[in-house]
């Protein structure tokens, strides 16, 4: 791991602490620089806004739990048992991750953009490891797709909304029922 890196994640570190206390839109620049024990000019060199900054936070942090859900299906016997596992796992851990549950609370419409107009980075990383996943599956015969992006797409839309009403009311209750059915659309939906 490179120095940068190691700054990278504390400056980042910095931040998620910010927004865990004060939410998205009341970080600032000088907050963060106080939590990690730098410069203003030193975050300004790394990152050109705090907007920016925040973005690399979502980032990593989400992206951590894609991975973690990718390792953990690795186990599995098809590209599909794989794909509806980790995709099941990650929409979950998602909704119920400490950041993405601090912005759905205090600044919900921060992620309007990501939900009408665009797909961040971290979507379309997703996206990306879907479509792998799903010509993995055309490959060993457990997935059939006519478009595999395509395929790949629909399935991030749909778990988007699954991701996004968890602060709805009765969400909490209805979780174990509709993961189960979640998994249980996306299985049938690749299925040969």
């Amino acid at each position: 791991m490179s120095q940068r890196t190691v700054e990278d994640d504390a400056l980042l570190d910095a931040a998620r602490e910010c927004v865990l206390a004060v939410g998205v839109r009341r970080t600032t620049v000088t907050d963060i620089a106080r939590r990690a024990s730098v410069s203003r000019m030193t975050l300004y060199r790394r990152f050109p806004d705090v907007t920016t900054m925040l973005q690399a936070l979502m980032t990593r942090e989400f992206s951590a739990i894609i991975a973690q859900v990718d390792r953990e299906a690795a186990r599995l016997p098809t590209a599909r048992e794989r794909l509806v596992s980790g995709a099941v796992e990650g929409a979950d851990r998602l909704a119920r991750n400490p950041l993405f549950l601090r912005i759905v609370d205090v600044d919900p419409e921060l992620l309007l953009p990501y939900v009408t107009t665009r797909l961040g980075q971290f979507q379309l990383a997703v996206v990306a490891a879907f479509e792998t996943q799903v010509r993995d599956g055309l490959r060993d015969g457990s997935i059939v797709a006519s478009d595999p992006a395509i395929v790949a797409r629909s399935i991030e839309l749909s778990l988007r909304g699954f991701v996004l009403q968890t602060l709805a009311e009765g969400a909490d209750a209805a979780r174990e029922p509709e993961l189960a059915e979640l998994r249980r659309l996306l299985d049938r939906y690749l299925a040969p």
